[in-house]
């Protein structure tokens, strides 16, 4: 299976990386084990977490997915097989939250306990902070890559002009680089990553680690009109899509994956693969089936007129 690089570090990541938020949600911890096993057998390693997973269901704290990873990794005694993403920066709950050195530092112990382990291998500010200086946030990732807490470090959700200005204050600095990016960018969602984030992490040399990738699911087929939403955990989200840009996007992949005897959801992931700027998709499987989906969708290459075919129905 071919590697690819992430950023200028010596991580190299199999080009599928298995989305940690559907741990402790839509999956208890025996059906997590179940993935992740598969996903390992599978022949990947990538796998990427957070430390607000999955504060956004009721009953939940946060750090619940964490600890499921953190229980697996310990009981399958593989952490030195796997490389390990996970962030901080969203809203933990009373006041903890952002990229301060205070926060960062307390964040960044509490994963390690949850996941059982001694260093995480990439990681991420979740979200901007602009109330804390670049500068802070940038010295602190500094001083847990010096005590071997942190091997490397992304962003997620940053705009353009911060995500230079922060390269460029690595730079000035002489300090730490963000060596990937999480946007959100999937065959549906293409704007707001093509217009200027595309151009800064191809000059910069970063990895892009694009979440979402199969649209909450709509990318799959799945869900061609409000009747197929209902009891849907993902609704909201998939809800915008039910336009006649999404479903001439459905179109498309249904005429590519019938072209390339293959599945709608193989095709929207193959598609992101082949975005020169791609390091590996994120994507989130809850059943064999669907993680079967996965690991097809990275043997599967688009030729240059299913590319075409896919852009031009995804156009804004």
């Amino acid at each position: 299976m071919e590697k690819r690089q992430l950023g200028d570090t010596e991580i190299r990541v199999a080009p599928l990386m298995f989305g940690g938020n559907v741990f402790g949600w839509t999956l208890d911890e025996r059906q997590s084990f179940e993935m992740l096993d598969a996903f390992v057998a599978a022949g990947f390693d990538f796998i990427d977490t957070a430390d607000v997973y999955s504060r956004f269901i009721p009953g939940n704290q946060g750090g619940e997915s964490e600890t499921v990873l953190g229980n697996w990794l310990k009981a399958r005694g593989n952490r030195d097989r796997i490389v390990l993403a996970t962030k901080a920066g969203m809203d933990m709950g009373e006041g903890r939250k952002g990229l301060s050195k205070n926060w960062l530092q307390r964040a960044v112990e509490d994963s390690l306990r949850r996941l059982q382990t001694d260093y995480i291998d990439l990681y991420q500010a979740h979200v901007d902070d602009p109330e804390t200086p670049l500068e802070e946030t940038l010295e602190t990732f500094a001083e847990l890559i010096h005590q071997s807490k942190v091997r490397a470090i992304g962003a997620s959700n940053y705009g353009a002009e911060r995500l230079a200005r922060a390269l460029e204050t690595s730079d000035r600095l002489g300090l730490p680089r963000y060596q990937s990016l999480q946007p959100l960018y999937n065959l549906a969602e293409r704007a707001a990553y093509e217009a200027e984030l595309r151009a800064v992490c191809t000059r910069e040399g970063l990895g892009v680690l694009p979440y979402f990738a199969l649209a909450s699911g709509f990318l799959t087929g799945k869900y061609r009109s409000e009747t197929d939403l209902a009891g849907s955990a993902r609704g909201d989200f998939v809800r915008q899509h039910l336009n006649e840009r999404g479903l001439r996007i459905l179109a498309a992949l249904d005429q590519v994956a019938a072209d390339c005897d293959a599945t709608p959801a193989r095709v929207a992931l193959a598609w992101l693969i082949a975005q020169t700027t791609v390091t590996a998709p994120i994507a989130s499987a809850t059943s064999l089936r669907q993680l079967d989906e996965l690991v097809k969708a990275t043997e599967l290459q688009l030729d240059g007129a299913a590319l075409a075919k896919l852009d031009a129905a995804s156009a804004a």
